[in-house]
């Protein structure tokens, strides 16, 4: 968890991305750190860290290029890399957490919560390349209206249908089961491949 006062764009190895440094919300991010741990996690707590293009892109996407960024940030990271990574449920119940925390914070701040990770994609071993479209067209439908079949898959079953590396779809379901069991679809884009990449984004709302 982030908990910085800044956040700088990290050189992803072409130059560092020509954007501005990203503000941290610190009280609210302490705030969602406690909560954790009060719900039995045991968050690793970052006072200094780079952020790379899991952020850059969707600020990009939401808000260009300005010369400074029109909110503040909590930074979430998950395990996607090193192995093992956490379960799809365990996902879940972080989500929660952060749902409690919002409704928990007395402030009055709007919140948007950014969930990230690339669709059905594999870069390495026998099947570097595979992209499975009709899975990731599913996903984007079913993480707005029925999220539960996604929630009970094994890590297993999100590396057989998403690729190994499409495995980082477990950080959607955080930001999925911090808003209401239904939801409104508002918008949903897939565009395929993008760098041996399925690409696609949905935007929701909480229904009431």
């Amino acid at each position: 968890m982030g908990v910085a006062e800044t956040y700088q764009p990290v050189d992803e190895g072409w130059g560092p991305r020509a954007i501005p440094p990203f503000e941290g919300a610190v009280d609210f991010s302490w705030h969602f750190v406690d909560k954790l741990v009060e719900r039995h996690f045991d968050p690793l707590v970052c006072r200094e860290i780079e952020v790379d293009h899991g952020l850059q892109v969707p600020m990009e996407l939401f808000f260009g290029r300005p010369e400074r960024w029109p909110v503040k940030i909590l930074p979430i990271w998950v395990n996607t890399i090193q192995y093992p990574i956490p379960t799809p449920q365990r996902c879940w119940e972080m989500g929660l957490v952060l749902r409690e925390a919002i409704e928990t914070w007395p402030g009055d701040e709007r919140v948007v919560i950014m969930g990230t990770g690339g669709l059905s994609h594999q870069l390495q071993g026998a099947r570097a390349g595979f992209i499975n479209q009709p899975a990731d067209r599913a996903w984007l439908d079913g993480i707005a209206a029925n999220p539960e079949p996604y929630r009970a898959m094994s890590r297993e079953d999100y590396v057989e249908q998403f690729g190994s590396e499409g495995a980082e779809l477990i950080m959607w379901l955080v930001m999925r089961a911090a808003m209401n069991p239904k939801v409104n679809l508002l918008h949903k884009h897939y565009h395929a491949p993008a760098s041996m990449t399925g690409a696609g984004m949905v935007v929701l709302e909480n229904a009431a």
